[in-house]
């Protein structure tokens, strides 16, 4: 597995190539991102880089948020200091909005340094994960594709209604998982395999073709893609 990237959807357009095309494309923000923490088998029991995405006003974070970016004065980091615990490498930065792990081998990254969207200049393809948009309460029809009543033949006022839901006698009650309305959609979805189509380092801007989960403005995690075909 490869280091990805934090981003944020900006909405979605269209370009032309060189021979005419016109291709679809999604615009991502994708970093700059900060190296928060590296995740080591010693001390962590696991493997990964923790990046940070956006600057959060310092006004707008607590104390941890804060303490997780910069070093802090405090009791505990005095007791710390005066048995000789090493402290803690911190990134020195803003705090930051989405912090997110990617399970991947550290290498030669180090805390406090700044992954851009030159990341992906050699990456054919990524997945992306995000939130899809959240739809609240929705009936059966809408959340799952039930086609409904007969709208004739004296179906009265019961046309949407997804009809009995268990049996009578027996079983005397309705089984688990059973397809009926509630919550629809805000759900963790990965696009995978997706094409990338051109990079605007200078803007950090990635563009990808086709969608992706999501409405504008949501978060995203990118990374190169594991498919192989």
């Amino acid at each position: 597995m490869a280091l990805g990237l934090l981003g944020r959807k900006v909405g979605m357009t269209q370009i032309f190539s060189d021979t005419g095309e016109v291709i679809p494309v999604t615009v991502i923000e994708a970093g700059p991102c900060s190296v928060l923490q590296l995740r080591t088998p010693e001390r962590d029991g696991y493997e990964a880089v923790q990046l940070g995405f956006l600057d959060k006003p310092r006004r707008l974070a607590s104390r941890s948020e804060r303490g997780h970016v910069a070093q802090l004065d405090s009791k505990r980091s005095k007791a710390r200091a005066k048995i000789g615990a090493e402290p803690a490498a911190k990134a020195g930065c803003e705090p930051k909005r989405v912090v997110r792990e990617f399970r991947v081998p550290v290498g030669e990254l180090a805390v406090g340094q700044t992954v851009n969207v030159e990341l992906f200049k050699d990456v054919k393809s990524v997945d992306v994960t995000g939130n899809t948009k959240g739809c609240g309460f929705q009936g059966a029809m809408k959340r799952w594709g039930f086609k409904g009543n007969r709208a004739t033949h004296g179906v009265k006022k019961y046309h949407r209604g997804i009809g009995g839901t268990s049996g009578n006698t027996h079983p005397a009650r309705t089984f688990k998982n059973k397809k009926m309305a509630g919550h629809y959609g805000d759900e963790r979805v990965t696009t995978r395999n997706i094409k990338v189509v051109k990079i605007d380092a200078e803007n950090n801007l990635l563009l990808i073709r086709g969608s992706v989960p999501g409405p504008n403005g949501s978060y995203l995690s990118i990374r190169p893609t594991n498919v192989k075909r």
